[in-house]
């Protein structure tokens, strides 16, 4: 392919942005810029350029929007949840569970993960550090090694695959051009290599720091906890009204059911399953049929107000965090013949990044190994920024553009996706997440970062090896 002015220009915006994250600074403006530079120059007029940034960011958000509705009404099917106090009772009975700190560690993974596939780590994080925590250092866990049960269970593994909100799979399906569900099952599996990896090395190194259940210093670090025992056991009690109960075996009963259609329906009907984000729109539906049921019997005669007020809470979170994506999507789809013809008013697209891979290939190694480990790399440098979904459309495009006889596009993005969201998602850089884990564990932050790094970089770094040679 003959490259053009055009094809350069995309290429130094897209180093320019790829090094601004590497600085951990926001890239909105430098998308924008090229958005409407690289649109100028393609068709030859200013007026085009304007139009261009307004079309980049429509086409994203329409693409992107099934993403905000399903965060929107997962955490507000949350915090309806909240009101009840369902959220506490579903927790509470896994405290007696922790006998010892080896099995805490495991149960705090465990339920960490399960909560956070549904509702992200983010709303989850409070209440499993406020209610299962405590108990887990009682038993003789660590706080320090709490947290990393919980910040590799739930920001690094279960947030990873999101396999069943959906929300990073979709942008990287919809940047690389292939199918969700693909991304989606792929993203699971290497998810889970890459935590099994993670988490049982870091039991490995840290398991001798783990005390006896009369130990004294497990009182030590109980005080280092935000919240004192006994401010702990009024936030429990309270709230607790008589449909808690109920709401707290019917919810994850019918979650744990809609995961179970979703598998056999994959599985054993031979339809392939509810294909593209026809998954995350039937967890959304009933989401919405919970969240009806619980703010009725929670509110009565103000459940209007009640599931208005939910329901906006939700959209803020949602475009709070899902927000800036969109016009860092923008520009990486101005990159593909799938979107820049909308974006640029022309019947047949240019595909930017397509074509300098295309024009670079001859120089670069023909091996699956060097293809995953270059889209790791970028995926890890893209989660620097601290989010970890805003590099999603880079990784999901480059994985199109990077295919080789060896791996394909949909084990590429997922690879990536692991890269983006083990790093920015919170597991090893300070400036994320993470530091809400380590606030209401009572621990340093940086010292999370120190003890989480080995065990992320090898589950990475043997997630890629099998995905190589095994899938």
């Amino acid at each position: 392919m003959e490259l053009t002015f055009t094809h350069w220009l995309y290429g130094i915006f897209t180093l320019v942005i790829i090094i601004t994250m590497i600085f951990r600074k926001g890239v909105v403006l430098p998308t924008l810029l090229g958005t409407f530079i690289i649109a100028w120059v393609y068709k030859g007029n200013i007026v085009d350029g304007f139009t261009a940034i307004f079309h980049a960011n429509l086409v994203a958000a329409q693409e992107l929007f099934s993403i905000f509705l399903i965060i929107t009404f997962m955490l507000a099917l949350l915090n309806s949840l909240k009101d009840l106090g369902a959220d506490v009772r579903m927790i509470q009975p896994i405290q007696k569970v922790m006998v010892n700190g080896h099995v805490s560690f495991f149960v705090l993974v465990g339920v960490t993960y399960t909560i956070s596939l549904f509702f992200w780590p983010t709303p989850a994080v409070p209440l499993i550090c406020a209610l299962l925590v405590p108990a887990a250092v009682r038993a003789g866990l660590p706080a320090i090694t709490a947290a990393v049960a919980v910040a590799l269970a739930g920001q690094g593994m279960a947030l990873s695959s999101d396999y069943i909100v959906q929300v990073a799979p979709s942008l990287s399906a919809t940047a690389a051009g292939t199918s969700t569900s693909l991304v989606a099952d792929k993203a699971l599996l290497l998810s889970i290599i890459a935590g099994g990896i993670a988490i049982l090395l870091a039991y490995t190194m840290y398991r001798k720091s783990i005390r006896s259940k009369n130990n004294p210093q497990n009182q030590v670090d109980l005080k280092t906890l935000n919240r004192s025992e006994e401010t702990k056991n009024v936030a429990i009690t309270e709230n607790l009204t008589k449909w808690s109960k109920v709401f707290a075996v019917f919810v994850p009963l019918s979650l744990l059911v809609v995961v179970i259609y979703m598998m056999y329906n994959k599985l054993y009907t031979g339809s392939g399953g509810l294909v593209g984000g026809d998954g995350a729109a039937f967890v959304g539906g009933v989401a919405v049929i919970l969240l009806l049921l619980s703010t009725i019997a929670f509110g009565k005669h103000h459940a209007l107000d009640y599931i208005t007020n939910h329901i906006t809470d939700g959209f803020v979170f949602a475009f709070k965090a899902m927000g800036p994506v969109i016009p860092i999507a923008g520009f990486f789809f101005l990159g593909s013949g799938d979107f820049s013809g909308s974006i640029l008013g022309v019947e047949e697209g240019p595909t930017f990044l397509f074509g300098l891979v295309e024009a670079t290939q001859e120089f670069l190694p023909q091996s699956a190994l060097f293809a995953a480990f270059s889209m790791l790399i970028i995926g890890i440098i893209t989660g620097l920024d601290g989010s970890g979904f805003s590099g999603l459309p880079l990784t999901g495009a480059l994985a199109a553009s990077l295919e080789t006889t060896g791996i394909d596009t949909e084990t590429l993005a997922a690879i990536g996706q692991m890269g983006a969201i083990w790093t920015g998602g919170g597991t090893i850089i300070a400036w994320s997440s993470l530091i809400a884990i380590a606030g209401f564990c009572g621990v340093s932050v940086m010292e999370l970062v120190r003890k989480n790094f080995v065990p992320v970089i090898v589950g990475l770094l043997g997630m890629t090896v099998v995905a190589v040679f095994f899938l």
